[in-house]
Order: structure tokens, then sequence, then C-alpha cells
């Protein structure tokens, strides 16, 4: 006779964590239409980090799929009651962000762009404003704030426990006190086995009852025990957990005879420069903080003792802000302390939670990291449910994926990161910030070179890169100080940087790129189909897409050719781990289709230079060795596009005739031990020729002005290479991954370039609305100045029939509208010639 099980175990997908995101992944497959859903949680819903959360539901972010994310879980908790009958406890209360700067009023109005490209609504009020509406709080040191009137907190075991009463009407089935211990891949589907938990001293343990639950997919959202699971996986999760302090208030008897004269509650009151919010909490105040020096807990895992525990209050930690919140809300000072948390909120390195497919895994999928979990709760869910059950999201979740880390990140990154990253919550956010924990990490031999140079570096995939050269005697502040919502104190060395490249000669250190070597039979059926442009024949080199299976652009790469079955595949260098698992695993799946092939993530072992300007020539000239060094690098031996192995003195190069600056000019990739010797050769012969170091920020404008796209900003799995405007890159005479779907999504939106009229003091970030007869009709993906036309220039997205060229748009900076114009791909040269120009007598 068959013991009957005590649930399913043969299922369409397992969610493993019952807290606000698992039920909320749980609820969405369901609703999506997957009718075989279990989720395990390992002990009661909200046990994790929820039950202590303070539920607050911020719709401010800077990140574009975040704001989507949190604008979804807004929208989503106001409906549950309707159809679960169970309140989530939704106060919709609105959000007040206060500023006592006029730097923080900048930052509030880059954040209202993006607000106002997600459609997410909000409202500017002045210190007398604020006020007249709200007379508890202390307005004479303001100098505004921003106010979101739809967002407010929310009770997170209510909504935690409408969702999960949601996924039930819809056929999940949620299981408490059972844990998962292990993850078997059979070949088809996951086989992860389940051990019943017991009380046992207070204590929840293990008890020796266990299932094998057998899942197509299977999802963790085990908040505070990621670094469990990711032992259990086999892979690194930078998801570590960091003190989180709230206290609650006793009453206040003027915030109790306010609210009796039937005024409304207060909104949550943000004192972003005092590190700290307040709402109502029953007559009295809450104050949360993210104080310095919280320290990172259960590095290697939770402790079995440890369940729906606190840690000991650290009042000398949060004395400043409380005293900001006495100063800011007077009424409250005779107001005793009632109750106070310290409890365990998880983090990432970068803020963003990890939403997406496990490395090197199929069908599992993380939803692990959330500092602000309640928030991002409900868009999770509905976002990873499309890309389970669609193969895509209708945004574009990279900045959220996984593999956004790679190998490289430890245990110690990512918990000093993490403690960083709650530090920063409340610092001003400036669009060219660079935070400076565990740095330097990963650096290239010229570092230390570039560095006794000027260079300001940022971070790129743990790489340290040049944003810009700077004084050659700039305190360490310098760049921190340079730092601004508007053009900042870098700005005059990009711009001289950028001319430098037009006019003469500039190097850059591009070594941050990601570099692939595929060989073997199979490899260059597999890239035919894998990419969309022709493959390059051998020697020369193309610019070629890989798409998701929804038709959307993956990855961009440049392929050079080296055999008939030897390709050299150069990336964005801060998506190494993104873009080598995808093309792993890609290949792993179709080894049988098209024969056998070796991949090597060679990253580490070329440097890159990238040498650009009308002068480039001149300078290699000096050091190329050859038979005929005159005609080395005329376009008849070394023509446009092409790729060449060189020797620049005593260093082989493998070149590559490409700039990405619209320049003539070279990538230099070389071997990495041999760096320096190559930096101190091209710095020596390029002395004579005027030869600048330039950083990235005017690479940045430069490649604007050639309108050529980024990955990241113009190029993301939301839209195709069609609607990037990348026509010439796509072969429609063959087959390749999402040909079709591609097709089918037709043009829904059009990439553009424009020149802007804007303030004289700013340039555009990237992040602005494009404005039509005060519609919104589209929005900037990229922006900065351009050197060529002496203003400011962008990219970005517009309705189709608004992309022809001469279209006048608006574009929204600081609350102000400036003119715009859609101008011709390639703005700057657009026949190409000066990449063309030949050596002289060629």
């Amino acid at each position: 006779m068959t013991t009957p099980q005590p649930f399913k175990t043969n299922v369409k997908a397992l969610v493993v964590g019952g807290g606000a995101v698992g039920t909320s992944i749980a609820y969405h497959l369901a609703k999506a239409g997957w009718d075989d859903v279990v989720l395990l949680e390992r002990d009661e819903l909200t046990s994790g980090s929820t039950w202590h959360a303070a539920g607050l539901l911020p719709l401010f972010n800077m990140s574009f799929a975040t704001t989507h994310i949190h604008d979804y879980s807004v929208k989503f908790y106001k409906e549950l009651e309707a159809e679960t009958g169970l309140n989530a406890g939704f106060a919709v209360v609105g959000n007040l962000r206060m500023a006592q700067t006029d730097e923080r009023m900048d930052e509030y109005m880059l954040y209202a762009s993006t607000a106002e490209t997600v459609g997410v609504p909000f409202e500017f009020l002045t210190p007398d404003e604020i006020k007249e509406r709200w007379p508890l709080i202390r307005t004479d040191d303001l100098k505004g704030a921003l106010y979101h009137a739809t967002d407010g907190y929310i009770n997170p075991a209510d909504v935690t426990m409408a969702m999960a009463k949601g996924a039930r009407q819809r056929g999940v089935e949620i299981v408490r006190k059972w844990q998962a211990d292990a993850f078997h891949w059979n070949g088809s589907a996951w086989e992860v086995t389940c051990t019943k938990m017991i009380e046992k001293g207070g204590n929840l343990v293990p008890s020796d009852e266990q299932v094998v639950v057998t899942a197509e997919h299977v999802v963790t959202a085990s908040g505070n025990h990621a670094q469990r699971t990711a032992q259990m996986l086999g892979i690194k999760m930078p998801a570590i957990p960091v003190e989180h302090q709230f206290i609650v208030m006793d009453q206040d008897p003027a915030l109790v005879s306010y609210r009796a004269e039937g005024h409304a509650e207060h909104p949550v009151i943000r004192d972003a420069d005092a590190q700290s919010y307040v709402r109502e909490e029953r007559g009295g105040w809450i104050l949360g903080v993210y104080e310095k020096d919280a320290p990172a807990r259960f590095e290697y895992g939770v402790p079995d003792s440890f369940r729906a525990d606190l840690f000991p209050l650290a009042l000398d930690r949060i004395e400043d802000q409380y005293m900001a919140m006495i100063h800011r809300i007077p009424t409250c000072e005779e107001s005793g302390l009632k109750d106070d948390f310290n409890g365990p909120i998880c983090y990432t390195p970068d803020g963003n939670p990890l939403v997406g497919p496990a490395p090197r895994m199929k069908n599992m999928w993380l939803a692990e990291g959330f500092s602000f979990g309640i928030t991002a709760a409900g868009g999770t869910g509905y976002y990873l449910a499309q890309m389970m059950v669609e193969g895509e999201a209708e945004i574009d979740m990279a900045s959220l994926d996984p593999r956004r880390y790679g190998d490289w990140m430890t245990t110690e990154y990512a918990a000093r990161k993490n403690e960083e990253c709650y530090d920063h919550v409340y610092i001003l956010h400036h669009p060219d910030e660079e935070r400076p924990a565990c740095r330097p990490l990963k650096t290239a031999p010229s570092y230390d070179r570039m560095k006794a140079r000027g260079a300001q570096f940022g971070c790129v995939n743990g790489w340290e890169r040049p944003n810009y050269f700077g004084p050659l005697d700039a305190p360490d502040s310098f760049d921190h100080d340079s730092r601004s919502f508007r053009r900042g104190g870098w700005w005059e060395y990009a711009k001289a940087e950028a001319e430098a490249v037009r006019n003469g000669v500039g190097l850059i250190d591009a070594t941050a790129f990601t570099k692939h070597k595929l060989r073997g039979p199979g490899a260059a059926g597999f890239l035919d189909w894998f990419t969309t442009n022709k493959l390059p024949k051998v020697g020369r080199i193309n610019l070629t897409y890989a798409l998701t299976a929804a038709g959307t652009t993956r990855t961009e790469y440049t392929i050079v050719r080296l055999a008939e079955d030897t390709f050299y595949l150069v990336s964005a260098g801060a998506w190494q781990a993104y873009d080598s698992d995808f093309l792993a695993q890609a290949i792993n799946d179709n080894v049988d289709r098209f024969g056998p092939m070796w991949l090597d993530d060679c990253t580490g072992q070329h440097g890159v230079f990238a040498i650009a300007g009308p002068k480039s020539r001149d300078v290699l000239q000096e050091l190329v060795c050859d038979a005929d060094p005159a005609s080395a690098l005329s376009n008849k031996r070394f023509p446009w596009l092409s790729a060449r192995k060189l020797e620049l003195k005593m260093c082989p190069v493998n070149a590559i005739r490409v700039a990405y600056t619209g320049e003539l000019g070279w990538e230099l990739h070389h071997p990495m031990e041999m760096q320096n010797y190559l930096f101190d050769q091209l710095m020596a012969a390029g002395e004579k020729h005027g030869l600048k170091l330039v950083g990235a920020r005017a690479q940045n404008w430069l490649r604007q002005e050639k309108s050529y796209r980024a990955f990241g900003t113009e190029l993301g799995r939301d839209a195709t290479p069609l609607e990037a405007g990348l026509d010439r890159f796509v072969d429609l005479s063959k087959d390749f991954h999402g040909k079709e779907a591609m097709e089918a999504k037709g043009i829904r939106s059009k990439c553009v370039t424009v020149l802007i009229d804007g303030p004289a003091d700013a340039d555009p970030w990237g992040r602005e609305a494009l404005v039509v007869d005060g519609e919104k009709v589209g929005r900037l993906t990229s922006g900065g100045y351009s050197v060529a036309f002496g203003k400011q220039i962008g990219m970005g997205y517009v309705r189709p029939d608004l992309a022809e060229v001469g279209t006048k748009l608006q574009v929204r900076m600081f609350r102000q509208l400036f003119d715009a114009e859609v101008v011709e791909d390639s703005p700057y040269d657009p026949s190409n010639t000066t990449i063309r120009v030949n050596a002289p007598g060629f």
C-alpha cells in the first residue's frame, strides 16, 4: 500500500519561501495560468523579515525597472481586498520627501524624471505648503519636498496573508513547516529533497521525515536564508542581511489632538538629510533610520535558534536621527519609547534584489536580496511570472539579474558592500556617484600608472576603470566633491578629453570588456543561428546581436573571425557573468545540433587600449614593426572593420580597426602581462602628437554623437534591434534565434538621437521624459554633452510616428521643458569619412 504524501510531489513550480515575495510569486504564477504550484515555507508564513518590516511602500527609486516594480505593487495591493476579502492593511496616506538643501531638490527633480517616464504621479511642495497641510512639521529649514499622494504603508503580515489566500483560491498549495534541503537536476526536472521541521526546545529543527518533490521549475525566495540557499545550489549570491532599526513612540498629545480635530493621517515623512523616516502609529510616531555602522549579519547562514527574533537595540547608533526627529516634529519630544525593533533586512551591494535565472542552471529562479521587500513583492511576482511563463518580462529586468555578479564576488565583499549600501540609502544619489567600499579590487596592470596621471576611477564588474582624468595633485576627496546633479567638477576634464579625441588623439582603457573565444567545428553554424548579422570572413569583424526568445535584445557582440572555426567575441564589460552564462547555456543546448565547440572566457587574459582620433595612426606608426611599416596601417592592408596581428615594438597585439568614439582608431587587445610595457610605449610615442588619456564619461558623450547604442541603455530586453534602429545589423534572409518573435512584435517605439537646447549648467542623464504638446511621448535612455555641436545630446525612444528627422520634441529637466530635435543617426560624420581616412600617400 502506497503511503500518502503530505502534499503534491510532482508540480510545475515549487516556490521556496513564504514571505511577501514568495507568496506574490506563487500568486502570480497561478494567475498567469500555471495550475500546479506549491509554496514551501520552513516555518510560518511571514516568519522571516516580513514580520518585522515597517511596511512602507515608497515609489521613489532611480531605477526604471525598479520603479515599474514598485508602481505595480502599490496598484496591486489596493485591489487585493476585492479579490480575496482580506484587508491588506494599506494606508494610502502618501509619502513626503523633504529637502534641506538645493542639491536634495535637484535629486528629487531628477527622480521625478524617472517617475514621469513610468507614469507615477507626484507633486512638488514649498515649505509654506507643507506647513499649511501638516502644521506639526517644522519647515523653516526646508527648501521644499516631493510628495507622492498614492503610496503610504501597509501591514506586511496582512498583505502576505491576502496574497496567500489569493494564491490558494487560484489553486496553489501552501505547505508550512517543510524545509528544502537539497536540489538535484535530473536532466528534465528538479528533484527537491524536503524535510519536515519540528519544534524542539523553542528551536525549529529537521525531523527524520522527508519527501522528494519533482518540479519543472523552482523559485527560491528564502529571504535571510539566502546564503543557505546559495550553498545548496553551489553558487555565489551577495544577499546578506544588515541590521535595521526602528522605534515606536508613545502617544504625542499634539498629534492626538490634531487627529481628533478631524485631520487626516500624516503622510510617511522622510527626512532624507537626517537619514530617517517617520510615520504615525496609534497616536504616536514610528522612527526608522538608515544609520552608519549597521553591521551585516548571518554571512554564512541563519542559526537554527534564530526564528522570528530580533537583535538588541543599538540606540547609540541612532542618537543623531532621534534628535533630528525631535527637530522636525518638536511635539514628539516628550513622548517616551514604547517599543523597538532591530531585525535583519537582506541587502545586495547595489541595493537591487536578485531576480531572474540562477547562473548555470535550467529552470532555477532566484528572488533574493530584497531590502524593500514589501514594496517590491507584488511587482516582483508579476514580472518574474512573465519571465517564467512567457519567456521574458515586458520590462528589461537585466539590472536585477542575479548574474550581474560574477564568481569573483566573495562573502567579505558582499557583507562590506551591503553595509555600505544600507548607510547610503539616504545619501544624495548623484548619477555620477562612485561608492568607495571594497575598492580597488580588480585592477588592470596600468592602474597605478593611470592613477599617477590623474585618473579618477569608476567600478565596472569589479574592475577599476578611469571615468576621467582630473588634476595630478587632486585630493582624495576630489571625485566625491565633484559630483552633482548638474555639471559637476569633473565636467571640464571630460570635455577636454572628448575634444582631444575629435581633434587629436586619445587613449582609453577598455580592459574591462568581456571577452570570449569560441572554436570548434560547430562554432560557425552556432553563431550564425545565435546572432542576427552575417558572420564576418576571416580577418574581418562585425557587430551583431543575440536575442531573447521573445525577440528582444539580449546581448551585443563584436565578433572577430580569427579562423574558419575560431571566433573572438567582445561584449559589454559590466555584464561578464551575464553574457558568459547565456552563451554557455546556449552552446550546451545546441552542441548536438551544430557539432563540437569549446568556449573560453578570456576576459582576464587580455588587456585592451582603444586609441582614437585623427592622429591615432601617427602614434601607432611610431611603434609598429613591419617589413613595410609605412603601409601597415593603410586602408589597403588594414581596412576599417578588420582585425590584424601587429607588433608594437616588443608587444604582440591583436588589433581591431574600430572605435566606439566614431573617429579613426584601433582597439589594441594585448597580453595582460605586457600591458605596462605597451602603455609606456604608447605614452612615449604619443607625447609629440599630444596624446591625451581619456575616460569613460567622455567616451559616452562621443558615442552618442555617432548614435552608437549602448547595452543597458538603448539596448535591452524590452526592445528589439529593429526598434533600436539597428536594421543594418539584422540579416532577415537567414534564420536566427528569436527572429519570428522579433518580427511579430513590429515597431512599438523607435530609438532616436536628439540635440537639445538645454540649461547652461546641466546635461541630461538619460532618465528624462520626452514631451510633445505637454504629453509624454517617450524617454531618454542616454544623455550628455556634444563637443561637436556645443549643446546637450541624448538618445532615447519615442512613438514611431515621432521618430522622423526634424521632429520637434521637448525634454524635461529640473521641472522645465527644453526644446529638442530629432536628428539623423550619427549626426557627427554621418558618412563615416573620418573613420575610413587612409594613411598619407595611400
